[in-house]
């Protein structure tokens, strides 16, 4: 066993690069707790299992999401049936971190200087009556702009939401504190008496211990937050325990999770009442779209963030009544949950792009880290539509010659913003785009908020009558 020191940006690398590993006896091949640390013994680098979502039967990514330049965020976590403990937990803290951020992240900003949040997700667990879920937070605001990461589980035996501690037995609590200490004093940046501090008083242990997952070979990973355990600076700290020093701690729950992520069974099963199975609509295009831009008035709708059940699924419906075409930009995460919603939009005549694997501000990454972020993305979506994406879209519209140099992609802003994610109102929706719209404009929208979708019969109803006809981007591109 051996400890490892993340440093901020080589941790952010790894937050944003999740590898989506597939089901049934799989492993990730990347992790925020391996990324960027040092060289060591095989326990360190043995990779942390994941999972991949769309095999979670009834899943619903929850997203929310912000274009305002003055507070940009993007959050996600995943609603799995029978886990709703678990799925109000996950919400209360998304919910705490978003106010906290938007009654700061304006204060006092100058342009180019504007925090983020970003809140993405990563299942680790769902097999059997076991599932866990890690969620990471990148927030600019706050000191350092660290990245905090926490575990979430759920014991479907019980029916009961479990704090990340809970994997240990109460009378092995003090063998842990002990075994985590001795990794982590000496190292570079910490000093006993900060180690000491952090884990004096057993109600710390529950906050001080909040990111704790099993790698592939059943050992015992553990994350600390950055400051947590050592100077702020060094970054985050990670220790990895091999299996057979934890596994006689581990509670009867943390014995089925360890064993759930070793040897994942083909199904999960929380008890739930009810798995609901959105609808994914068949609509087929009749052919290629011969509308001549140039002389008809055409306007090109795009939806980004998605896609999401079941509202992407409805917004098809409506645009196949219309014969509409539009342009959606997809979240590789959201992709990854539902390829399914993915394929139905490219069957349909859409057009899918690409909006990064989990909506940073691409502009503060490097560029291996944008190039992960895009590639990632074009590969899900070829993955569930046979074709790789020609278009994408930076998040909150933010592009610099880093971005563009990292990708072939060709990028895609808007003309139009009925600031959709700000109005939770589908009559005020509409009329911003039916009152605004002019001829070749690109409208920006998102298919992830219910109040959106609503909008867009009105808006095909009125514009089609007004001799609109509604076109993809790169339809319209090639046509004006």
């Amino acid at each position: 066993m051996r400890t490892h020191l993340l440093f901020p940006s080589l941790l952010l690398l790894g937050s944003l690069s999740l590898t989506a590993a597939c089901s049934s006896g799989s492993s990730g091949t990347s992790d925020p707790a391996t990324v960027g640390a040092r060289s060591g013994s095989s326990s360190g680098t043995v990779p942390v299992r994941t999972v991949d979502p769309s095999k979670v039967k009834g899943l619903r990514i929850v997203n929310n999401s912000s274009e305002d330049s003055s507070c940009p965020f993007a959050t996600s976590y995943p609603d799995v049936p029978g886990a709703e403990a678990m799925t109000a937990a996950m919400k209360k803290y998304v919910e705490r971190r978003l106010a906290t951020f938007r009654s700061t992240c304006g204060d006092d900003s100058e342009a180019g200087d504007v925090g983020e949040l970003n809140i993405s997700h990563q299942i680790l667990v769902a097999s059997g009556d076991v599932l866990g879920v890690r969620l990471s937070t990148q927030d600019g605001t706050s000191a350092g702009g660290g990245l905090d990461t926490r575990t979430y589980w759920y014991d479907g035996q019980a029916g009961a939401y479990r704090l990340t501690l809970a994997l240990i037995a109460d009378g092995s609590q003090d063998a842990l504190v002990a075994a985590l200490k001795k990794q982590l004093k000496g190292r570079e940046g910490t000093a006993a008496d900060t180690v000491d501090g952090a884990f004096a008083g057993r109600s710390s242990l529950v906050d001080l211990l909040n990111d704790m997952t099993f790698t592939a070979d059943g050992g015992l990973r553990v994350t600390f937050a950055r400051g947590a355990v050592g100077a702020a600076p060094a970054g985050s700290y990670v220790v990895t325990l091999s299996r057979a020093t934890v596994t006689p701690w581990l509670s009867s729950f943390g014995k089925r999770a360890q064993q759930q992520t070793e040897r994942p069974s083909d199904s999960l099963d929380l008890g739930a009442a009810a798995t609901p199975t959105p609808a994914v609509p068949t609509h087929t295009a009749s052919g290629d779209d011969d509308t001549d831009c140039e002389k008809v008035v055409c306007v090109a709708l795009t939806f980004d963030d998605g896609p999401a059940a079941p509202e992407t699924a409805t917004l098809l419906t409506y645009l196949a009544r219309y014969q509409a075409r539009a342009t959606f930009f997809t979240v590789g995460q959201n992709v990854a949950a539902h390829p399914d919603l993915v394929r139905a939009e490219a069957r349909a005549g859409q057009e899918v792009g690409n909006h990064s694997w989990s909506h940073p501000d691409l502009t503060k990454l490097t560029s291996e880290q944008v190039a992960y972020q895009l590639n990632r993305t074009s590969a899900a979506i070829k993955a569930a539509t046979g074709k790789e994406p020609v278009l994408f879209r930076p998040p909150y519209g933010a592009v610099n010659s880093t971005v563009r140099g990292a990708t072939t992609l060709s990028p895609v802003l808007w003309t139009l913003d009925p600031e959709d994610w700000k109005y939770p109102d589908a009559a005020k929706i509409a009329q911003s785009v039916i009152g605004k719209v002019k001829r070749n404009d690109v409208v920006l929208m998102h298919d992830i908020h219910p109040t959106s979708v609503a909008a867009v019969p009105q808006i095909l109803r009125t514009l089609t009558a007004d001799g609109y006809h509604f076109v993809t981007v790169s339809h319209l591109r090639a046509t004006m």
